[in-house]
């Protein structure tokens, strides 16, 4: 089957949607998640706000792709970093998904901000759609080490009694259909996982930790190697 080549109108409207997506992130870099305007994206183009609309009908639609977007890039590197890395060696996997964390973030602070920082005034995130569709995915990255660790970690943690109705209906109903086998226990270790890999590095991202340490990728990876023990995992369970 042939390989359908893009027109050359499609491709001038692919790269003018990425134009406009790369405005806007440069735009909240600058002044915040409020400067996101579709109005000054288009005076910055040359464009009408009128000719812009027929790519985002409103600044929400732009932000849920730009969101999509971003999540489904984090999404790929998390995910081909952890697939470099073989299967029996679940600490190389954690440390792997983590540093490719970390390089994203400290290289895209603007794009870590739109989908960790503060929420943009007056936005509403939509039900399902591309940007939930590609969050979830990042999510399950994480989620899928803690399942792949948890005949480890399940030996070291207490019974902290976590239910279902603990989550988010939404959220444990994709958790359930991604990993069946799952426990809530092992969803609530993920969240934890999940808030240490992220608090150093939004410390650096927002220009808080580099004042006080001069390499936040050694203090960062020193993180990692301590959550691999809260996981259970040693260098010792690599082939077991």
């Amino acid at each position: 089957m042939e390989t359908r080549v893009p027109s050359r109108r499609e491709r001038l409207r692919a790269e003018a949607s990425q134009e406009i997506k790369a405005i806007a992130l440069r735009l909240m870099t600058e002044g915040g998640p409020s400067a996101i305007s579709l109005r000054a994206i288009a005076r910055e183009m040359g464009m009408t706000a009128g000719a812009l609309y027929s790519y985002y009908a409103t600044r929400d639609d732009l932000v849920n792709a730009l969101i999509a977007e971003i999540y489904s890039a984090l999404a790929g590197k998390e995910e081909a970093a952890r697939d470099a890395v073989p299967e029996d060696d679940p600490e190389g996997r954690v440390l792997a998904v983590g540093e490719a964390f970390r390089d994203w973030a400290v290289s895209r602070p603007e794009e870590f901000q739109l989908i960790y920082g503060d929420p943009l005034p007056g936005y509403q995130a939509p039900e399902g759609g591309a940007a939930a569709d590609a969050e979830h995915r990042a999510c399950a990255v994480l989620t899928g080490l803690v399942a792949d660790a948890w005949p480890h970690a399940s030996k070291r943690l207490s019974d902290d009694g976590y239910a279902w109705a603990d989550f988010d209906p939404g959220f444990a109903a994709v958790i359930r259909g991604e990993f069946p086998d799952l426990p809530p226990a092992a969803v609530a270790l993920a969240m934890r996982v999940w808030g240490r890999m992220h608090g150093l590095v939004a410390l650096e991202v927002y220009g808080h930790l580099r004042p006080q340490v001069l390499d936040p990728g050694r203090l960062y990876r020193a993180e990692l190697l301590d959550l691999t023990k809260t996981l259970g995992i040693t260098p010792a369970d690599r082939a077991r």
